[in-house]
Formats: structure tokens, C-alpha cells, sequence
């Protein structure tokens, strides 16, 4: 039986997404805690892979087990065997054609920043920071050079292991409500520190270090050692997993609380 979940974590408490040898990562809590509801080790695959410090709001994965088990069980069981930071959403069966990675048509990200000159100690870890004051139309003008189907080299981290550097970017929406920025991608899939690299180009837009145009001009160099630093971890979340209409997955960002 293929089983289907949708996770929410804070990333704050592990070394990233993949299982490590040190079993600090949030596979490895997962796979511990379905381990402990099925009664055997099972192995857990992800829509998509997050870094250290990196959230998830609507994680999708799968595993195979041959428990029978009623879906709450996947749910509220599973839940009971795991830390505070981590927590499953809910749980579907799922035809042995799916596969969380390999069946998605987008992934959805969306990144917090905080813009005052004082960081917050309450969003400590949840929201980016930046001090200065950024201009939100110049990011938007910005953001419109990276819409569609181009080569990310200039946006991609030295260890990425993609095969192709080419990506369909198919949403960067920027809005501004007070003194945080909300900032939404969406992409048949995104490269190793892409959403972070990307962020980092808007900020050093955003305050005025260069103009909109610019980015246009460092996409198309495919040169990531002329960008701007990889901004911090701390507001990324991994939003939502699109997926055929077939499998009946709604997993699309669905915004459950303040932030995301």
C-alpha cells in the first residue's frame, strides 16, 4: 500500500530535509515515527529537498508499507511519535504510480522578510531580515526578467546537482504588508539555493545597489561568482507540491496560519 502525506516543519531543529548519518534530519524523524506505527523501517521520498533552516508549510512525501493501518493512524499516531517540529497534516492512500518527486508539475515556495531597521526577537528564525529600506516596485520590475524559461546558472549554489541548469519559473509575486515582504515562486522545480540566490539579487535591487535592468543582465551572464550572496535560510518555506488532477492531491499552498 502506497501512502501519501502532507508534513509541516520548522527547520530550525535539523541539518535539512535528506536523511543524515547523525539522524538529524527531518526524514530521518519521519521515518522513525512511521517506523514505530507500521512496525518495520520504512523508507519516506519527498516532492522536494530543504536545506538547513528551511521550512516546510506543505511538505509532500510517500512511503510503501504492508501495515494495515486506518488513515488517522498515519495521521494522529504518527504524530505521537514525533518532536514538536515536525507534524503530519494528513494522510491519503495513493495509486503505486505516484511518487511525491517524480509526479510533480511545480513546487511553490514562499519567502518572509522582515525590512525594519530593528530584527524581530518573536520571528526569530521564521522571517528574513533586512535593515535597510528596500523599494518594492523596483523588486517587482525586477522579478519580471526571471519569469519563464531560462538558464539559472547565475543562481545556482557550486554544490547543486541538477542535471540542467534550466528552469520554467512560472510565478515571483512580491507584495508588501507593513514591514514584511511576501515573496512567492513557483517552478517546474528549483535549483540547490536558487529561492535564497534569488532573494539576494532582489534585496541588493531593492536597496537600491542596482537597478531593475540589472537582473536581467546577470541572468543571462550564467555566472553566479558576479551575484549577490545566498541570503539566509531563516524565511524560506517549502509552500506546496502541484500534481495531476488524476492522483487527487490538493497540495497546492494552502496558508494556515499568520505567516504562511
Amino acid at each position: 500500500m502506497r501512502i501519501a502525506l502532507g508534513i509541516e516543519y520548522d527547520g530550525r531543529a535539523f541539518c535539512g530535509w535528506q536523511s543524515q548519518p547523525n539522524g538529524l534530519a527531518v526524514q530521518d524523524a519521519l521515518e522513525a515515527a512511521i517506523a514505530q506505527m507500521a512496525s518495520t523501517p520504512v523508507r519516506v521520498h519527498a516532492a522536494g529537498r530543504t536545506d538547513a533552516g528551511v521550512h516546510a508549510a506543505r511538505q509532500i512525501v510517500h512511503f510503501d508499507t504492508e501495515a494495515k493501518r486506518p488513515l488517522t493512524a498515519w495521521v494522529r499516531g504518527v504524530n505521537s511519535f514525533l518532536p514538536p517540529s515536525v507534524v503530519v497534516l494528513w494522510a491519503q492512500a495513493v495509486d503505486e504510480t505516484f511518487h511525491a518527486r517524480f509526479s510533480a508539475t511545480a513546487r511553490h515556495y514562499r519567502y518572509l522578510l522582515l525590512n525594519h531597521p530593528v530584527r524581530s526577537a518573536l520571528l526569530a528564525g521564521r522571517v528574513g531580515w533586512h535593515h535597510a529600506p528596500l523599494d518594492l516596485a523596483s523588486m517587482q520590475a525586477a522579478s519580471r526578467y526571471l519569469l519563464g524559461e531560462h538558464d539559472f546558472s547565475s543562481f545556482r549554489a557550486a554544490e547543486c546537482q541538477a542535471a540542467s541548469p534550466v528552469k520554467t519559473l512560472t510565478r515571483l509575486d512580491i507584495q508588501r504588508e507593513g514591514d514584511l515582504f511576501y515573496v512567492d515562486a513557483s517552478a517546474s522545480g528549483f535549483l540547490h539555493h536558487m529561492v535564497r540566490n534569488l532573494m539576494g539579487a532582489l534585496i541588493h535591487i531593492g536597496k537600491g545597489a542596482e537597478s531593475p535592468e540589472w537582473m536581467g543582465h546577470l541572468l543571462a551572464a550564467r555566472d553566479r561568482t558576479i551575484a549577490p550572496p545566498t541570503f539566509m535560510p531563516d524565511g524560506l518555506y517549502f509552500a506546496g507540491v502541484s500534481y495531476p488532477a488524476a492522483f487527487g492531491i490538493a497540495s497546492e499552498p494552502t496558508f494556515r496560519h499568520y505567516l504562511v
